[in-house]
């Protein structure tokens, strides 16, 4: 017969044993890094599909995998030691979104551990890959247009406010597509007869900053710049565009969501699934030097009403016919 002092002893030894048990779990668990330019809000939505995803392959978070999520809030220059503090960590994977420098953040920080990134720049031409069809590397993901459609969404705020001569926009200068977006505007304008003033914003106060400069400035319209930052604070900007009464047009849908009158630009969502998909083959075993980089495609135009009639203008039947989306 067992002792009491023996069984004590025993039961002592066993418990203590769970959670040296429990941590060697925890440390076998496949770890994501997400790495975002922007802010935990603005993120909310990748990080969703990317735990619905999961759990449809199998891989719930917080069971068989962990979701590590680092965050810039627009400040890029903390992006590095995020990506080093991810090696450090060992991570099984690192997602690299919101623009090129997390990716580059990322590419820079490890050549082991694979990359699944979303960048609107040629990725071979920023060394991310060798190739699109063949990576070669440690990073794959998702390219898709953005910046590059300022053209096209200056005409679409022109269609909806032909009168509009003095035209701004707004870009975040620490950005570095900021410069190439702002020499394409300004470039359409010409063509347009339009002049176009840009103004500048890295923060929340630079915002309020540069809507006082374009009141002043007597501007018709803007034309907001594609920047993680920037979509970050897609409410501030909303709300200040319904203060001033200036008719708006974003680079991506979740602008109009909260209020903005119209956006044009690829889908986030269909990036988000791309990214996601990768990042489940990737766990399943697949190696990012053999998954081609992925062009989406998916452009929308996506149209507030309420926000229309707030700024007392008639949606041309044209451009409405035209729409994707018209939210009522």
């Amino acid at each position: 017969m067992m002792r009491r002092r023996e069984f004590i002893t025993l039961v002592g030894g066993a418990t203590a044993a769970w959670p040296l048990g429990a941590q060697a779990q925890q440390e076998a668990m496949a770890v994501i890094g997400y790495l975002g330019a922007g802010s935990p809000a603005a993120g909310v939505r990748i990080i969703a599909a990317l735990r619905e995803s999961l759990a449809e392959a199998g891989y719930l978070d917080g069971r068989n995998v962990a979701i590590q999520s680092h965050w810039a809030e627009g400040q890029y220059d903390r992006l590095p030691a995020m990506a080093s503090e991810m090696v450090r960590r060992q991570v099984a994977i690192i997602i690299a979104t919101g623009g090129t420098a997390p990716a580059l953040a990322a590419k820079a920080a490890t050549t082991t551990i694979p990359i699944v990134f979303s960048v609107t720049d040629d990725p071979v031409a920023l060394g991310l890959v060798a190739s699109v069809a063949r990576p070669g590397g440690n990073a794959t993901g998702v390219t898709f247009l953005l910046a590059e459609l300022g053209a096209k969404q200056l005409g679409l705020l022109r269609e909806l406010v032909p009168a509009a001569t003095q035209i701004g926009l707004l870009v975040n200068a620490n950005n570095t597509t900021s410069d190439a977006q702002t020499s394409e505007v300004i470039a359409a304008a010409s063509h347009m007869g339009a002049t176009i003033d840009v103004v500048r914003a890295s923060d929340s106060r630079e915002i309020e900053t540069a809507f006082a400069a374009l009141v002043h400035n007597r501007a018709d319209a803007l034309l907001v710049g594609t920047d993680p930052f920037l979509y970050s604070r897609r409410v501030q900007l909303a709300t200040l565009a319904a203060r001033h009464a200036i008719p708006a047009i974003y680079p991506v849908r979740e602008n109009v969501d909260v209020g903005g009158l119209m956006s044009y630009g690829t889908s986030l969502t269909e990036v988000y699934r791309q990214v996601v998909a990768y990042t489940v083959r990737i766990l399943k075993g697949a190696k990012p030097a053999d998954l081609p980089v992925v062009r989406s495609t998916k452009f929308e135009l996506v149209i507030n009403l309420p926000t229309a009639r707030a700024l007392g203008l008639d949606i041309p039947t044209t451009l409405l016919a035209r729409a994707d989306e018209v939210i009522e």
